[in-house]
């Protein structure tokens, strides 16, 4: 598509835009009374207007119901994480029986990790890429300790060539193949936080098990976000939030993939709890774990049911979307915003853009360095009614959702950056 930078071609192509309807199914905060330019579903999504339907009827039944919610609710509690199944499957593209709503992203991983990070005297090192997002840092320095290893032994983090910002694939694959002989595990977050670089998973998952490592991915960048497919590209585990671009609201119940050849492995080492039980045995409360086939054989306690409905009002909305819709949007919005920021006279003396100039290498966010006047830009920016997000020390991430940010404020953002630029 050949952009023009004007707001008369921004209205034109939000007129034009098949999913338009869907802005109107959130509730966007206002500033100064006004919508404000929400550029920030990269960290926490926008409220869809339906969540508080759906969270309100569990609150009804447990009022009427109480404890026989749990088996005669209009969704029965005992059985509520199956009602996630095929809406999550179809976001991460996996089957039904390799996805499970749990827990929070990094206890999720902790348990993938428990499982499938298994180190030997001769196979024990991990790869990742360097500045990984903190809490899977801690959760892998965690887990090495707990094997009674060095990290700075075990732990290979990938850096960009120096003077580039983000990782080739190539170098990527190159340090697998290198370290092969020692290789355990290789982990990375799909989507970089910082950068907004989409990693290849196909051809890492491919390299990884070539040798013969178990490979895995943090999607919280990336679910809701940029296709996925798991289960084709024979991904080992992954784990994601849903408060980010799947809208399940702050702290809302996570996730988890297995695929089906460790999922249907009970004899496959993990922690175990009640509700990963078997189920037609679950209440009988007696010893000996027997895992529930595929990723619910993961689950350790009951289902928060509260924060559950919040993410099936979420899923309700994908579904009615649908990902390859959004991904289309995404990649015309996002690039838009690109034009826009590039066309500024003389920008390269301010910003560059750390985020891949590759549609099929990024998803819907764009990681802006500033060069001069970081803070005060963004602080115009937050005075004009925008929310985006300062990454220190000097990066401002912008985050266009194609789900409920239009073609005009994108432009809006870029008029009232450029100002503050100049």
């Amino acid at each position: 598509m050949k952009f023009e930078n004007s707001l008369e071609f921004a209205k034109g192509l939000d007129q034009a835009d098949p999913l338009k309807v869907f802005r109107t199914q959130f509730h966007i905060p206002q500033v100064k009374g006004k919508p404000c330019l929400y550029f920030t579903g990269n960290s926490l999504g926008l409220e869809p207007k339906s969540t508080r339907k759906w969270v309100n009827e569990e609150l009804d039944d447990w009022a009427s119901l109480a404890v026989e919610g749990h088996f005669h609710s209009r969704r029965p509690w005992l059985y509520y994480h199956k009602f996630t199944k095929q809406g999550l499957a179809k976001l991460v593209g996996a089957r039904p029986s390799e996805v499970v709503a749990m827990n929070h992203l990094t206890v999720n991983l902790h348990l993938m990790l428990t499982s499938f990070y298994r180190p030997t005297k001769e196979r024990f090192k991990i790869i990742t890429e360097a500045g990984a997002f903190s809490s899977d840092q801690y959760a892998l320095e965690s887990q090495i300790k707990l094997h009674g290893l060095d990290p700075s032994d075990t732990l290979i983090e990938l850096m960009p060539r120096k003077g580039e910002h983000t990782l080739r694939t190539a170098d990527i694959l190159g340090a697998i193949e290198r370290n092969s002989d020692q290789l355990s595990l290789v982990i990375f977050g799909a989507v970089q936080y910082y950068t907004g670089q989409f990693f290849d998973m196909k051809a890492i998952t491919r390299a990884g098990h070539r040798a013969g490592a178990i490979v895995g991915f943090d999607l919280a960048h990336a679910a809701g976000n940029v296709p996925l497919s798991l289960h084709t590209h024979g991904v080992d585990f992954a784990v994601w939030c849903s408060y980010k671009y799947l809208n399940s609201g702050p702290g809302g119940v996570a996730g988890a993939f297995i695929h089906e050849r460790h999922g249907n492995n009970p004899g496959l080492i993990r922690l175990a709890g009640w509700w990963g039980h078997q189920e037609k045995a679950r209440f009988q409360m007696k010893k000996g774990f027997m895992p529930m086939p595929g990723a619910d054989g993961w689950q350790l306690s009951n289902f928060p049911v509260l924060s559950g409905s919040a993410l099936l009002a979420a899923l309700e909305i994908f579904n009615d979307a649908g990902m390859a819709a959004l991904r289309k949007k995404s990649q015309v919005l996002t690039g838009y915003l690109e034009f826009l920021l590039r066309s500024i006279s003389s920008h390269e003396e301010y910003f560059s853009i750390l985020t891949p100039p590759s549609p099929s290498e990024r998803g819907c966010q764009l990681s802006i360095l500033m060069l001069k006047k970081g803070k005060k830009v963004f602080a115009r920016l937050t005075e004009e009614g925008v929310i985006a997000d300062w990454r220190e020390p000097d990066v401002i991430r912008v985050a266009p959702v194609p789900l409920y940010n239009t073609f005009v404020d994108v432009f809006k953002f870029y008029s009232i950056f450029k100002k503050a630029l100049l």
